[in-house]
């Protein structure tokens, strides 16, 4: 990996309300001086970026190590953890106490292990038996839907030198990936007496853990149970996603996944008592202010047409960087800590934004379009009701073309752009 350049702040750079000022940055220079995303984004003229605050993501899964009690956590990182960066979230997560890791397929996985990560890591997607070889290779536990890939698994395995470590995942209800109870149970016992493979776990997927209503996780439990029951020489028992950890502790049991809770958010109704804060952030800036008259109208398809005379701005950040053109004249933003509206049609790199009643705002001031600024915040959770959709897709849908910053004491350490991912030097 080859590091980025990092920079000090020597002069006045941003206000509380994140108006660039002067920077006066001088050069590349050693590690030893504070470097904030803000400093690095505007020192860069970048035109949007993600922040992604490590330190959230420590204190976040401590929060749900406390609440699995002595089951063990496996933070789920797949679909690049969840837009976060996967690498840099995984660190933070096993630096943090986490167990191990769940990627959705071999890919994901080989990503973490090229990064030197040595932390149990499951596949929970299904693979093609044609990638047994691979998956062992590279020391990944998978979830193993079928004898034939038990048994390909197992010759990877005698041919590699090491076990092949796999779970198995019964279908209670989610009717998605898995196998019924009777024919799970089957199945853990011949993947047993292959040689070479190690059955690991059992789980299941909860389909409505979610929602106020418990009943149907209830009845999937049971049928979980029952299978279970019959296999207690599996080690890792395993149903609970981050909904049922915050809910329903007595389905723990050896093993709980979490992902949304991780990042910092709530999936559906669920009790919001354990504390946990959003990880990332994502900004832009103001690229033009313009004076528009009355009768004006704004974006693709002129469907914002001004009242009265105003002034807008413009933001350079886009469906293509993961914005919804759903939020088109509904979505807001942030602009020196206070809420403006997103107007005309959000476009693949640009978004219009009504600053009529603001008394000042600049080109280079700082946009915020899902995180806090002063004393006004917009969650993802907002972004998913004004778009029709939930937090994870607005989280996992930003583009790689996005840098993201990660941060730890405040300061830079890692960055991920389309240059790939680098560290600051030591």
């Amino acid at each position: 990996m080859q590091p980025f350049r990092s920079y000090r702040r020597n002069e006045q750079h941003v206000s509380e309300h994140g108006m660039s000022a002067p920077l006066n940055l001088e050069g590349p220079i050693s590690n030893e001086a504070p470097v904030s995303p803000r400093e690095i984004a505007f020192r860069e003229g970048l035109r949007v970026w993600a922040e992604v605050d490590l330190d959230l993501v420590v204190a976040n899964v401590r929060v749900l190590k406390r609440q699995a009690g002595d089951a063990r956590l496996l933070v789920v990182v797949k679909g690049n953890a969840y837009g976060h960066g996967a690498v840099p979230i995984a660190r933070a997560s096993i630096d943090a106490g986490a167990w191990g890791l769940g990627v959705v397929d071999l890919d994901e996985g080989e990503e973490l292990r090229r990064a030197g990560i040595t932390a149990p890591i499951l596949v929970l997607g299904s693979s093609a038996i044609a990638l047994a070889p691979r998956l062992v290779e590279s020391d990944l536990r998978v979830t193993a839907g079928s004898l034939a890939m038990g048994q390909a698994l197992s010759t990877a395995a005698q041919v590699v030198g090491r076990d092949a470590i796999v779970h198995v995942k019964v279908e209670t209800g989610l009717n998605r990936f898995g196998v019924l109870p009777e024919e799970a149970v089957a199945l853990a016992e011949s993947l047993r007496s292959l040689p070479g493979v190690v059955v690991e776990g059992l789980s299941t997927h909860l389909a409505s853990v979610d929602e106020g209503d418990k009943t149907f996780t209830y009845e999937q439990y049971a049928a979980f149970r029952a299978a279970a029951d019959r296999l207690p020489w599996v080690p890792l028992h395993h149903v609970s996603s981050t909904g049922a950890l915050l809910d329903l502790p007595d389905l723990r049991l050896a093993l709980v996944r979490s992902g949304i809770g991780v990042y910092g958010y709530y999936p559906g109704e669920v009790s919001h008592d354990a504390p946990l804060r959003p990880v990332l952030s994502l900004r832009s800036r103001i690229a033009r202010v313009s004076e528009l008259h009355e009768g004006e109208t704004v974006g693709y398809g002129r469907t914002w047409t001004a009242d009265r005379p105003g002034r807008v701005a413009l933001a350079m950040a886009g469906y293509a960087d993961g914005l919804h053109r759903s939020l088109s004249n509904q979505g807001v933003a942030l602009v020196r800590g206070k809420r403006v509206p997103l107007i005309g049609r959000v476009a693949m790199d640009m978004l219009m934004l009504d600053i009529t009643k603001m008394s000042e705002v600049d080109i280079d001031d700082e946009v915020t379009l899902i995180g806090r600024q002063g004393d006004a915040e917009i969650t993802a959770d907002e972004v998913a009701r004004l778009s029709g959709t939930i937090s994870y897709e607005v989280l996992a849908g930003i583009m790689a073309r996005v840098p993201r910053l990660y941060v730890r004491a405040g300061n830079i350490i890692a960055r991920h752009d389309l240059s790939g991912y680098r560290e600051t030097p030591a």
